[in-house]
């Protein structure tokens, strides 16, 4: 029997978590679809599965787009993503591509 593969965390997430498993959870934070608590370590792909078409719901009335969020919203999103920013540069993620990449 196989065991299957989890999520080990956002803040275990190398690279300070600057993928899509990130950004389904640090939006999942923004509409307060899970607390900002709630790293997801352990959950399964279909837990982050879940958890993403809850998101792209959420997302849906602004039309996908930070500018159409209401402004608490808006200050919700900065903050989030500067601090997840900060952190992941701090840890050597570099948001320019490399030439492999």
């Amino acid at each position: 029997m196989s065991q299957q593969k989890t999520y080990p965390g956002i803040d275990q997430d190398p690279g300070g978590a600057m993928n899509p498993t990130g950004n389904i959870i640090r939006d999942a934070w923004v509409f307060g679809v899970i607390p900002e608590t709630e790293t997801c370590a352990g959950w399964t792909v279909q837990g982050v599965e879940a958890l993403y078409d809850k998101v792209t719901a959420a997302w849906e009335p602004y039309g996908h787009l930070v500018s159409n969020l209401p402004r608490e919203l808006q200050e919700k999103h900065q903050r989030i993503y500067d601090a997840a920013i900060t952190r992941a540069r701090s840890l050597g993620w570099d948001p320019e591509l490399g030439e492999d990449d």
